[in-house]
């Protein structure tokens, strides 16, 4: 069995850093979290992270700094917090080997997601996600319930794969744009129209696993 991820979390925003680490935990992974960076090159020698997870603007050493050194003592993954969403901001830190960005504020559904790409880029997730009969190739982009294959768009595979990492849990409409589409201010009746279809397709070979959740969104489950 796959022995869970390590992810290090330094955020200064004490708020932040345990919703951040409470939220990453329930997902099974095994977190440590830091305020700042004073100890972070110990944290990467002992705790030896899969990925780290770094608030760009920290007291003392930035982000920034901090992703250097990540990158030159350890092959761990590099995703980063930031208010910060400027096109030069972001050159500059994947100039520097950072894997990621999120631009705060930002949806817990949302980092789960961009973590668990990360880790999955860099082996450390399975590439196959499998909910009741449901079974989704995400590296090959092919799914399928049963025996059956499921003929899916590129935009429906998208959204069943991110469904599926999400499992269990309800989605916002917003949240399914942002992580989609990679937006949020267009129609959100979008998102009904493609897990109509979806739905259709699916439930066409087994029982329903995508519920609407009256008033909040969408959720995937047995």
């Amino acid at each position: 069995m796959t022995t869970p991820a390590r992810i290090l979390l330094v955020e200064d925003d004490e708020t932040i850093r345990e919703a951040v680490a409470t939220a990453l935990s329930a997902e099974g992974f095994v977190v440590g979290a830091l305020p700042d960076g004073r100890a972070f090159a110990g944290e990467l020698a002992s705790f030896m992270p899969d990925l780290v997870v770094l608030d760009w603007m920290l007291p003392g050493r930035s982000g920034i700094q901090l992703a250097a050194t990540a990158r030159t003592t350890t092959d761990c993954g590099v995703l980063m917090l930031t208010a910060r969403d400027a096109v030069d901001d972001r050159l500059r830190g994947f100039s520097e080997g950072i894997d990621d960005y999120l631009v705060k504020p930002f949806a817990m559904a949302e980092l789960i997601a961009r973590v668990t790409a990360v880790l999955r880029r860099r082996g450390r997730i399975p590439a196959v996600i499998e909910v009741a009969d449901l079974v989704i190739d995400v590296d090959g982009a092919r799914s399928r319930r049963a025996d059956a294959t499921l003929e899916l768009t590129a935009t429906e595979f998208r959204l069943l794969s991110f469904l599926a990492e999400s499992r269990g849990r309800t989605l916002s409409k917003g949240q399914i744009l942002t992580q989609v589409w990679g937006y949020d201010d267009v129609d959100p009746n979008v998102v009904e129209v493609h897990l109509s279809s979806l739905r259709r397709k699916m439930e066409a070979n087994g029982p329903r696993l995508i519920h609407t959740v009256r008033g909040i969104g969408y959720r995937l489950s047995a």
